[in-house]
């Protein structure tokens, strides 16, 4: 429900990923939110936030204008196929905006992002070891032609401790295949184990996994907010400010033919990560609002606008309906 307000500078920002009916996916194991959950959610926030429209926060940020109180915005990550799917339906039914950043090479060019390769690979294979195995035996391989460290540098890193949600055997893999190991390299390690344990058809897996232009241009008809989220989801805070460039413009080239991106715009980091140089870019291509990986409540009365923190789905509860009655149930994204 809105909320008459003074003007309050703080937006609850929540972030998604995938979001699906767990008890019909092929991959069960897959860190996503059921879509059961999600709908309960949506009927919390409903209860306790007033959602706002994304062009809201651009306001406030660009003209002063202000915001409700306890004003929350919805986004989602990485063009999912999940979110016309299973999300926009809701958000319609509603009548409430969420903010859909896509990653143009994977809804354009029908590649999977590695960082999907990896959860699937995770979510395919119950015994991590076996991962582990294989990449050993890769390291070994590839050792002199990759000038790779030694095996016993890299599993040094298993001293890594677990996070929010990763035992510290998972975070080995994805730094090892997101960071650690050099970008040709963790390519190949990531496509082999790909093509292992999820499949050898990454066109149809693609297609299957993300949205097309259809589902993005539907979505953008019913309302919601399409925003940028880089071409080839890179670290951008690992490029040369030039690729920096590149990488915001081809994006919002794509943007603009579907008729989606505006100025001023908001922008999504891939990884969360960010740089001095990256920023600059961003500021000179009109983007107005960009959102972190950070944890916590965004103020625009004293954040940077340009690195405004999200607060993850799990952060807060879920319900769902059944029989008219309301039970909470937490699911692990």
């Amino acid at each position: 429900m809105r909320k008459k307000s003074n003007g309050s500078p703080k937006v609850t920002i929540v972030m998604y990923h995938y979001v699906r009916d767990m008890a019909r996916t092929r991959y069960p194991d897959l860190k996503a939110l059921d879509s059961g959950a999600f709908l309960g959610q949506i009927r919390y926030f409903l209860k306790h936030y007033s959602v706002i429209r994304m062009e809201e926060l651009l306001e406030a940020v660009t003209k002063k204008k202000k915001l409700p109180e306890n004003a929350l915005l919805l986004t989602f990550d990485d063009g999912y196929k999940d979110h016309v799917e299973f999300v926009f339906p809701v958000l319609n039914k509603f009548g409430i905006q969420g903010s859909f950043f896509v990653p143009v090479e994977a809804v354009s060019k029908h590649k999977v992002l590695d960082v999907n390769k990896i959860h699937f690979i995770l979510a395919s294979v119950s015994d991590k070891e076996k991962i582990l195995a294989d990449m050993r035996a890769l390291l070994k391989r590839y050792k002199a032609k990759y000038k790779l460290k030694s095996e016993d540098e890299y599993l040094r890193l298993l001293v890594a401790e677990e996070c929010r949600y990763d035992t510290k055997e998972v975070v080995f893999i994805k730094r090892m295949l997101q960071r650690e190991l050099p970008e040709k390299f963790r390519t190949l390690v990531t496509d082999v184990l790909f093509r292992k344990y999820v499949t050898e058809d990454e066109a149809s897996f693609a297609r299957e996994l993300y949205l097309n232009s259809d589902d993005i241009k539907r979505m953008r008809d019913g309302g919601m907010y399409i925003g940028s989220h880089g071409y080839n989801h890179y670290w951008l805070n690992t490029l040369t400010p030039k690729r920096q460039q590149e990488e915001i413009k081809k994006s919002l080239v794509f943007l603009q033919g579907l008729r989606c991106s505006q100025k001023p715009f908001a922008f999504c980091y891939p990884y969360g990560a960010y740089n001095d140089s990256l920023l600059k870019v961003l500021e000179k291509a009109g983007c107005a609002v960009a959102v972190t990986t950070r944890v916590s409540v965004a103020d625009i009365a004293t954040d940077n606008p340009l690195l405004l923190p999200r607060l993850d789905t799990n952060d807060f509860p879920k319900t769902e309906t059944s029989s008219n009655k309301m039970t909470r149930k937490t699911v692990m994204v």
